[in-house]
């Protein structure tokens, strides 16, 4: 499928998503974030696709932000679609998506762009990044979900400091808070996030695609995380992965797991 505003490629079962609106600083529009939608749904169910990597183009931003042009006339009614829409066809289909999605942050992750980086599984950032949620000296608040994961990631208080204040941050700060798993140079970047991605690979894809699911639902109010656990922990023994592991495992092989029920 050909996009606009999107990169795709695949090599030995990782997918890298690029966001590819250089003059924009990549800024998510309405575009962009259908194709990204687009995207993940075909690679949902390529059985060849195992990891996602999410990117940007440039050296300068991985997505510096919403594009305010779309919306800067509109009202209540308008607004609220804007964010559940965009919620639901990126923002939370990405935190619940079946496959490991990861971003490499290359440069400014911006409003949304820092919320796409949160929405993912887990962040590498590289070295020239700058992340923050300035919405609030535009008049507005984070809509695509920065006020609920941002705390969940970094602390309540930390997380009221940096929306209210509007600060950016830098990758040394983002990584002594939590806010990312490493910080590496530039060019590094995607050959390190390449390579966390293929030791994923390795392992069962139908159980991590349980584990994702069992560790969001400690964030869900209502749910009880341990129970799901219980669940999915059960479900897993009756999988062909499960058999596969344990025979390799005591056979002192390599498994070769199938990602099937």
């Amino acid at each position: 499928m050909l996009h606009e505003n999107i990169l795709v490629s695949i090599n030995k079962q990782i997918a890298t998503i690029t966001i590819n609106r250089p003059t924009k600083l990549n800024a998510l529009n309405k575009a962009t974030i259908e194709e990204l939608n687009q995207a993940l749904t075909q690679l949902e169910s390529d059985k060849n696709v195992k990891v996602i990597i999410l990117t940007g183009s440039g050296e300068k931003a991985f997505v510096a932000g919403a594009d305010i042009k779309e919306f800067s006339d509109f009202n209540l009614s308008e607004g609220s679609q804007l964010a559940a829409k965009g919620q639901e066809l990126l923002f939370d289909y990405i935190q619940n998506y079946p496959k490991p999605v990861i971003a490499a942050v290359n440069g400014f992750a911006l409003g949304g762009g820092l919320e796409l980086a949160m929405a993912c599984h887990f962040r590498i950032a590289s070295d020239n990044a700058k992340m923050g949620l300035p919405e609030v000296s535009l008049g507005l608040i984070p809509g695509y979900g920065g006020t609920q994961r941002l705390p969940q990631l970094v602390g309540k208080g930390l997380a009221m400091e940096l929306i209210m204040t509007a600060s950016m941050i830098d990758a040394t700060k983002a990584l002594q808070i939590g806010l990312v798993n490493h910080v590496k140079p530039l060019e590094e970047l995607l050959d390190f996030t390449n390579t966390l991605a293929q030791k994923i690979t390795n392992n069962s894809s139908t159980a991590i695609a349980k584990a994702i699911k069992a560790v969001n639902a400690n964030f869900k109010e209502g749910v009880n995380g341990y129970h799901e656990e219980i669940k999915a922990f059960g479900e897993c023994f009756e999988t062909e992965d499960f058999q596969e592991g344990t025979t390799a495992f005591l056979e002192k092989r390599k498994a070769n797991f199938q990602g099937t029920v």
